[in-house]
């Protein structure tokens, strides 16, 4: 199976690491040399023009459902010229009362070349199927809901 990885560095900034009064600011680098900044969500003490790893899960499960969407959508031989999504997620408590993202929403909008059309119950179906096979989806235990906009 594939291996995929990231490096991450944080270095503490402050003289000394004390409860609430740390920076959590940090770097992740993608394939050595695509770097991000990173940092706790900005409810939480984070610098608002840093991602942070809330944003980053949405992120995946968005980039997933797409690639997904369009392999199926290739497959089909369904000629998408766009697509754009506004993935957002949703901080919240499980049932042991714990922190966690617990629902992520999709809102992809696709288009497809002139002269083509779908309804909206065969975009329905394949973006169903786009989420039943995607892998970051399959990974989740939070819900997950896709919001298509035609």
């Amino acid at each position: 199976m594939s291996e995929l990885s990231v490096d991450l560095t944080w270095n503490r900034k402050e003289a000394e690491l004390l409860p609430g009064k740390f920076s959590s600011e940090h770097e992740v680098k993608y394939n050595e040399q695509y770097s991000v900044k990173a940092d706790t969500a900005p409810d939480w003490g984070g610098s608002d023009s840093n991602t942070n790893p809330e944003q980053a899960l949405a992120s995946s499960l968005s980039s997933c459902h797409m690639m997904t969407f369009l392999a199926l959508a290739a497959k089909t031989k369904w000629p998408v010229s766009s697509y754009s999504d506004h993935a957002v997620g949703h901080l919240g408590k499980n049932s042991k009362k714990q922190m966690v993202v617990n629902r992520i929403d999709l809102n992809p909008v696709v288009s497809f070349d002139n002269g083509f059309e779908v309804s909206s119950e065969e975009l329905d179906k394949m973006h169903d199927r786009a989420h039943r096979y995607c892998f970051i989806a399959n990974t989740l235990d939070s819900e997950v809901e896709v919001n298509i906009n035609i």
